[in-house]
């Protein structure tokens, strides 16, 4: 059988009904280990924008505008351009499992200082916030404050299905030593957690349903955002934005998990309904061991 038709079958029997929403945090530049100049920064972001523009795939960018203040508004624009949706993701990317509850929600409001009016003059508003290192409470007061706080500052969390470490592949593809392993395995290991992912859905809501990924500015995914659509068209997946995923009722699923963990919010609606963990192989996919250890003494 030619690869075409094999693809089409395998993307047939998957479903044709799969959706995700793509979300990249960190704008205007994760911290990949790449130049953070101006022009750096621009020639990265058109890439990453490239395909999406071409190709009218819904994206949101989530921005620390701390990263790198002189060229924020810069970048920004240009995802603004593109179609793309901006959303807070906190001003200078803070851990709420050690900042305080007032100065984190200090830092929430600093983080608009540049996006709420440069969205007001396109006839936008804020409307999403995405936990840095997906710590939404370490304690469940904690946790209840800032959802509290978010609530009446017209926010809505952004939730994660997909959670991976992207991150670390791009730090080290920015390495000349790593470039060409990392570009052979990054996006087969985004495919293992794609797949781990859907299984783990049916057993914990019942069902698939749009998924929503988490990956980074970086120069690593302004390579391979080709790549990573392919990867969901093969498996059946269509593009949505993440206001179209969120109508699925599977996010109004009880989330009372607190505590330090940062993971897929699967995790933490597994750990309300007292799923318990997969006991059978594969577990969660992890990044390489290489790769791990590459990271932890770069």
């Amino acid at each position: 059988m030619r690869l075409a038709a094999l693809l089409v079958c395998v993307a047939s029997t998957w479903g044709a009904d799969r959706k995700v929403a793509i979300t990249i945090d960190d704008l205007p530049r994760g911290g990949d280990g790449g130049g953070i100049s101006l022009a750096a920064v621009r020639e990265m972001t058109a890439r990453l924008l490239q395909p999406f523009r071409e190709r009218k795939i819904p994206v949101i960018g989530f921005v620390n505008e701390g990263r790198a203040p002189k060229i924020a508004r810069t970048i920004y624009e240009m995802w603004l351009d593109a179609g793309a949706e901006l959303g807070n993701h906190t001003f200078s990317h803070p851990d709420f499992n050690t900042t305080p509850l007032a100065r984190f929600e200090a830092d929430i409001v600093k983080g608009e200082g540049l996006l709420r009016p440069m969205l007001e003059a396109r006839g936008k508003k804020i409307e999403f916030f995405r936990h840095p290192f997906l710590h939404a409470g370490k304690t469940l007061a904690d946790k209840r404050g800032l959802e509290e706080f978010l609530k009446s500052h017209g926010y809505r969390v952004a939730p994660v299905t997909l959670d991976n470490s992207d991150y670390m592949f791009a730090a080290l593809y920015t390495e000349p030593e790593f470039r060409e392993r990392v570009a052979r395995e990054y996006v087969p290991y985004l495919e293992s957690v794609v797949e781990w992912f859907e299984r783990r859905s049916v057993e914990v809501v019942g069902r698939e349903f749009p998924q929503i990924m988490l990956l980074h500015a970086s120069e690593l995914n302004s390579r391979k955002m080709p790549e990573i659509f392919a990867m969901f068209e093969r498996r059946g997946y269509a593009f949505v934005s993440l206001k179209e995923a969120l109508r699925d009722e599977a996010y109004s699923l009880p989330d009372d998990y607190a505590g330090p963990g940062g993971f897929s919010w699967i995790h933490r609606w597994a750990k309300t309904k007292g799923v318990p963990s997969r006991k059978e192989s594969p577990g969660e996919p992890d990044e390489p061991e290489w790769v791990r250890k590459a990271f932890h003494t770069r």
